[in-house]
């Protein structure tokens, strides 16, 4: 994993997360996992760590932490049977002919120019995988390519099979402008629900700006209630005590983690149709919805979800357990 974020992260790192969940797994299956990542990291096997963690660190630190991993890949080249990564594609070069089998995986919008040139590229044993299948098709330009969605490790969430008729509504997510919680307030006023809120404050300009104008202004902390960034225990305290996790996206999200992690306390999800949406919600677990008016009205059909169901529909989709068998399977010899 590239430097930047601690895997595991405390607050915000999605991939980080992933990351951590999947270094764990493998090593619960028997595999002898050696983790890269950036300083403070640590797995149950080898951790070694190189970089800084700053998100905003210059392109003379990004050339050095490069020059790092291709040093350690080309020296240990021989030690590994499979190379699972998550950061940059450019640390793969120094074993892209090599005959240790590669993973290439994708939690974003993906970059078809670094695809082509290094499929075209003397290469090995590569496979692509990005999380949805509208991840995938945006860098399936060459190469060999696979979906394979994100996880979560459910055993950490906790089913609450019955909420209150007066429960909260949940946005959870950056307050980015692109994230939609102007939607998500309008449709709690507009329904007379609560809706609590976490998150990080987001800092680009142009969306902090749009926090300031159009998001601060309606936080009361009684019906629009601002909870802050949240950790993975407040997650699962307030997902769980949730009617509905609303996520009234903007933009093409390739997967959209907070899903999953509502559904594994049993709350149902009411998400735009955009994106990775399609494939993750159903009717076991939720509603799909093409505006907010719609999103409303689905509001008063969430009480016929059963909460249990909702959880076991997700979980037998997107459980660490199950991905990680995915991701081996592109590989046999690597079980």
């Amino acid at each position: 994993m590239d430097p930047g974020i601690t895997v595991p992260p405390i607050h915000y790192g999605g991939h980080e997360r992933l990351v951590y969940l999947f270094a764990e797994e493998y090593a619960k299956l028997g595999h002898e996992v050696t983790l890269l990542a950036g300083p403070g990291s640590h797995c149950s096997g080898k951790t070694v760590t190189y970089g800084v963690n700053d998100l905003d660190r210059p392109k003379t630190q990004l050339y050095k932490e490069a020059a790092f991993v291709w040093k350690y890949l080309r020296k240990n080249r021989n030690s590994f049977d499979l190379v699972h990564n998550f950061g940059r594609l450019a640390y793969l070069l120094p074993i892209l002919n090599s005959p240790v089998k590669k993973l290439m995986s994708y939690g974003r919008q993906v970059s078809q120019k670094g695809i082509k040139i290094v499929s075209a590229l003397p290469n090995r044993n590569l496979v692509f995988t990005a999380c949805s299948n509208y991840c995938v098709s945006t860098g399936n330009v060459a190469g060999n390519w696979k979906t394979v969605y994100n996880a979560v490790d459910f055993s950490q969430y906790q089913l609450n099979q019955k909420v209150d008729d007066n429960a909260p509504l949940m946005f959870l997510g950056r307050l980015d402008k692109v994230k939609g919680l102007q939607h998500a307030i309008k449709v709690a006023k507009a329904t007379g629900n609560r809706l609590i809120i976490g998150g990080n404050i987001p800092d680009t300009p142009d969306n902090y700006a749009y926090y300031k104008a159009e998001i601060e202004p309606q936080i009361d902390n009684d019906q629009v209630k601002y909870l802050g960034p949240l950790n993975d225990a407040d997650k699962n305290k307030y997902l769980g005590k949730a009617k509905a996790l609303l996520f009234p996206i903007e933009w093409d999200e390739p997967f959209g983690m907070v899903m999953i992690e509502a559904m594994a306390c049993g709350t149902p999800v009411i998400a735009f149709r955009r994106g990775s949406v399609p494939e993750i919600v159903t009717d076991k677990t939720g509603a799909i919805v093409n505006t907010a008016e719609e999103m409303a009205a689905a509001i008063k059909k969430t009480d016929l979800i059963n909460r249990k169901t909702c959880r076991e529909t997700a979980k037998n989709s997107f459980d660490v357990t199950v991905i990680a068998a995915h991701y081996l399977d592109i590989f046999p010899v690597a079980k």
